[in-house]
């Protein structure tokens, strides 16, 4: 097998990276595997604890994606096992454990979406209750004697719910553990994840160490933030775009981001070069972003959906008179109920409608569009995000609900 130059194959690693511990190895091991014909083993671990996932969970996808056109072997684990104890990453409170059939449900949901990344036919696919189902109790303590309280609650926010004298269950101590012996099992070269999963990812490091292996590269990816531009994309705070989300509505709600969020959403999420990037944002913002909103939606649904789902923005919103500079109204705490705000009340609130009343009678009537899509329900809830909304031809704001 022929391998791309190594420096050649850096800046394709390197696009849009965070951290890289450490790139000396990583260099040593692109110029080892040339010589040897010998692919590295780059591992994704994959906790399958949601049905689905959003575009922001493609980005270290695609990193993976990245490693395997080099020609390099892509293992995708799925933690089967780890996905019942919970990541502790970034929790103020300990996860709900989940039941081994709901991770089973959840796994055969995610396989399909992450093919619309990876190319599914070259990867090597393995789960972690392989080796962690046959573990006794006995061996769950010989691994937990390689790694010490002090290391683990060096992770932030092990220390900041201990500062706050905050429950910490000992399974949640576990899961860095589990996952640093997932790299064991694989022997990986290189594992990737999120900048909030640095912590577990050296956790690798460690345990490869300690049995005599070559420790991994660890590589790490930006959290990509919502259509805010300012939370990290969720479900739960609705700021996110589905990947199995229809053609339109992926475009519609990439047209809605702030300008700020454009470069960002390029790199993390497109193939375009920072060359072509910088052209098209010193140009007109629009001429960006529907750049941007056709190179997002071709990637999960090709060029011809992608060209349609822009002639049909064009009709609804740009035939409908949505103007260059869309006014933001940021609702106010107090206006809360349930998570969120009603639709009819936000129109109110935000001048959209003479009041909540109007409001109701615009929804009724079949007028206001939130994001593209027509909402005739009187209930409708705006939950946390930012959320374009459009009452007949002239009346629109982005409507941000904390």
């Amino acid at each position: 097998m022929s391998f791309r130059p190594v420096d050649e194959q850096l800046r394709v690693i390197r696009r849009g990276l965070v951290d890289l511990v450490d790139e000396r190895d990583l260099r040593e091991r692109l110029a080892e595997s040339a010589a040897k014909g010998r692919p590295l083993r780059v591992k994704l671990g994959i906790d399958p604890s949601s049905p689905d996932i959003h575009i922001g969970h493609t980005v270290v996808l695609r990193k993976l994606r990245d490693f395997q056109d080099l020609g390099h072997t892509a293992v995708l684990l799925w933690g089967t096992a780890t996905a019942m104890v919970g990541d502790p990453t970034g929790r103020n409170k300990t996860r709900p454990q989940l039941t081994r059939e709901m991770v089973v449900a959840h796994q055969a949901t995610y396989k399909a979406q992450v093919g619309r990344v990876l190319d599914v036919s070259r990867i090597e696919e393995r789960e972690n209750g392989a080796w962690f189902d046959r573990m006794s109790f006995m061996d769950a303590v010989k691994l937990a004697a390689r790694y010490t309280v002090a290391q683990l609650l060096e992770r932030d926010t092990f220390q900041e719910r201990y500062r706050r004298r905050e429950p910490i269950a000992v399974h949640e101590f576990l899961y860095p553990l589990m996952q640093g012996w997932d790299s064991v099992q694989l022997e990986a070269d290189v594992e990737l994840g999120g900048t909030d999963q640095l912590f577990n990812l050296l956790v690798g490091r460690e345990l490869q160490r300690h049995e005599g292996q070559r420790p991994q590269v660890c590589i790490t990816v930006p959290i990509l933030e919502g259509l805010d531009g300012v939370q990290k994309m969720s479900k739960s705070l609705g700021n996110h775009i589905a990947v199995l989300e229809p053609a339109s509505e992926m475009f519609g709600k990439t047209m809605s981001i702030p300008d700020a969020a454009m470069a960002k959403w390029f790199t993390l999420l497109t193939d375009h070069g920072e060359a072509e990037i910088q052209a098209l944002l010193t140009g007109h913002p629009r001429a960006a972003k529907v750049a941007l909103a056709k190179a997002v939606v071709s990637a999960y649904h090709g060029a011809a959906a992608a060209d349609a789902a822009e002639a049909e923005f064009q009709r609804v919103f740009r035939g409908g008179g949505l103007p260059d500079t869309v006014p933001e109204v940021r609702i106010g705490a107090e206006l809360l109920r349930d998570g969120g705000i009603l639709l009819a009340n936000a129109l109110g609130a935000s001048g959209i409608a003479a009041s909540a009343s109007e409001g109701r009678r615009l929804i009724e009537g079949g007028g206001v569009r939130v994001d593209g899509a027509a909402v005739t329900d009187v209930k409708h809830l705006l939950r946390a995000g930012s959320w374009l909304v459009q009452a007949g031809k002239r009346k629109v704001a982005r409507i941000v609900v904390p």
